[in-house]
C-alpha cells in the first residue's frame, strides 16, 4: 500500500511537507497519514517548509539487511535515515527517505512503557532531524539533537520520550 499525502488538516492548502507513505510491511496498528504529517511538519517547521520526503514501514528482515548493509550492524534497527545526496549547486526540496519498522518501534514502546503514538512521533520527529544533518555521535551533538526532539514533542503535546516511566512517576510526587 502506498500513500501519498497532499492536504493535511481539513484545508484545500497544500502541506507545508509534501510526504509519500510506503507500507511494506503487514502491521495493523500503524499512524495515520495525518499523524506521520503533524509530526513531520513539527520536525522541519518554520525553519524547513516546502520539503519532500518519503517514509516507508517495513519488517524486521528488511530493515536488518538494510542495517547491515548501510551501517554494517546486524539486527534490525527502529529507524534509518537516508538524506538526499545531491550534487553541489543543485537546489531543490528533497530530504531523502526515512526507513521505520512497525514491529521494533512497537516492541520499544511496551518495553519502554510508552504509548505506541507517542514512540511513533519521536521515531518519526527523530528520523527527520537526521535527515536536517542532526546526529547523535558526540555527547554535545546528542544533547542538541535530544533537546530539539523533546521540544518539537511538547509542542505536539508528548511527554519527554529519554525519560523512563519511574522517572515521570517521580516527578509527578
Amino acid at each position: 500500500m502506498t500513500a501519498t499525502n497532499t492536504m493535511t488538516n481539513n484545508s484545500q492548502k497544500p502541506p507545508a511537507t509534501q510526504l509519500q507513505i510506503d507500507v511494506a510491511c503487514d502491521e495493523n496498528e500503524l499512524p495515520t497519514t495525518r499523524d506521520f504529517q503533524t509530526w513531520v511538519d513539527a520536525a522541519l517547521l518554520p525553519k524547513h517548509p516546502h520539503k519532500e520526503m518519503s517514509i516507508r514501514i517495513v519488517s524486521r528482515d528488511e530493515i536488518a539487511e538494510l542495517n547491515a548493509t548501510y551501517r554494517k550492524k546486524n539486527g534490525p534497527t527502529n529507524v534509518l535515515s537516508f538524506p538526499v545526496d545531491l550534487p553541489a549547486g543543485v537546489d531543490v526540496p528533497l530530504l531523502g527517505d526515512l526507513i521505520i519498522c512497525a514491529e521494533v518501534v512497537a516492541a520499544e514502546a511496551h518495553t519502554q512503557n510508552k504509548s505506541l503514538q507517542s514512540h511513533w512521533a519521536h521515531m518519526v520527529i527523530h528520523g527527520t532531524l537526521h535527515l536536517l544533518g542532526y546526529d547523535h555521535q558526540s555527547d554535545v551533538d546528542a544533547s542538541i539533537m535530544e533537546n530539539l526532539e523533546i521540544a518539537k514533542l511538547a509542542t505536539l503535546g508528548y511527554s519527554n520520550p529519554y525519560l523512563l516511566i519511574t522517572d515521570i512517576e517521580e516527578e509527578k510526587k
